[in-house]
């Protein structure tokens, strides 16, 4: 059985105890960033919020998700550009930063992406919180960015046909395409005045996130490919953001001492 086939299958049986086990501790270190969950690490300095290339993401463990056509809903697709895509997030207690990075051969006005994160205690399915069997649905957060427009658009959806954007837009993004490579970075407070609307972010929680891409090259008569709901998208996974250091303990010991 693959690595990843094994990290799911502990995942499902022991839920999140499972995910905290894996990152938290040493030997599954590398299996669990690759697979199951991005890990936002905590900075002492400014987080780089329009700098996809900036010398500090490389302090930021990388992490790997399949990416496949959207078959949920109508205008389905069989095939995308897009296999996977690599993600880092870093933080700085205030603000939050992912980026995103994925291959591509060519830089097209419609080249898009997005993340997709789960809003309150309800259970929703990655297709925009669709309700469905044995998922209730609700509220998704989605953050997007196109190349054309070059910004972010804060968006908001409980269901099939319901996305909109949000009247306060609190994310922004900025994407560099070098080399055959987009990198993407969407970046926004880890809390805001929104919480029925937009995900809140908590410092060591875990938390579920999608990924969604388009490729925007045209057809032979000047079609998109993939467009809307034709685009490629991965399951849920987990986002964490570390938490702050925990010195009460040294704390306690020199009080005792």
């Amino acid at each position: 059985m693959k690595p990843a086939n094994r990290i799911m299958k502990r995942v499902l049986r022991d839920g999140t105890a499972a995910i905290a086990a894996m990152i938290i501790g040493g030997a599954s270190l590398g299996y669990a960033q690759e697979s199951v969950s991005v890990r936002a690490t905590l900075l002492t300095g400014a987080v780089p919020v329009d700098d996809p290339s900036a010398a500090v993401w490389s302090s930021a463990p990388p992490a790997t998700f399949p990416m496949s056509p959207q078959v949920h809903w109508q205008n389905r697709i069989q095939e995308v550009t897009v296999k996977d895509v690599s993600v880092r997030a870093l933080h700085d207690g205030t603000q939050v930063a992912v980026l995103v990075e994925y291959a591509d051969p060519t830089q097209d006005p419609d080249d898009a992406a997005a993340l997709e994160f789960m809003v309150g205690d309800k259970k929703a399915h990655f297709a925009h919180g669709q309700p469905m069997l044995q998922v209730e649905g609700g509220p998704v957060n989605i953050w997007f960015w196109k190349n054309k427009t070059g910004k972010a658009i804060d968006m908001s959806a409980k269901g099939f046909g319901t996305l909109k954007p949000q009247e306060h837009q609190d994310v922004t993004a900025k994407g560099v395409y070098s080399n055959g490579t987009w990198k993407v970075v969407f970046s926004r407070k880890l809390l805001t005045g929104h919480a029925d609307e937009d995900v809140q972010i908590t410092a060591g929680q875990f938390m579920s996130i999608s990924f969604a891409v388009w490729d925007g090259r045209k057809d032979a008569v000047g079609e998109l490919v993939e467009k809307g709901s034709q685009k490629a998208v991965s399951s849920w996974w987990y986002f964490r953001a570390d938490a702050p250091p925990d010195y009460s303990g040294y704390m306690y010991a020199a009080i005792a001492a």
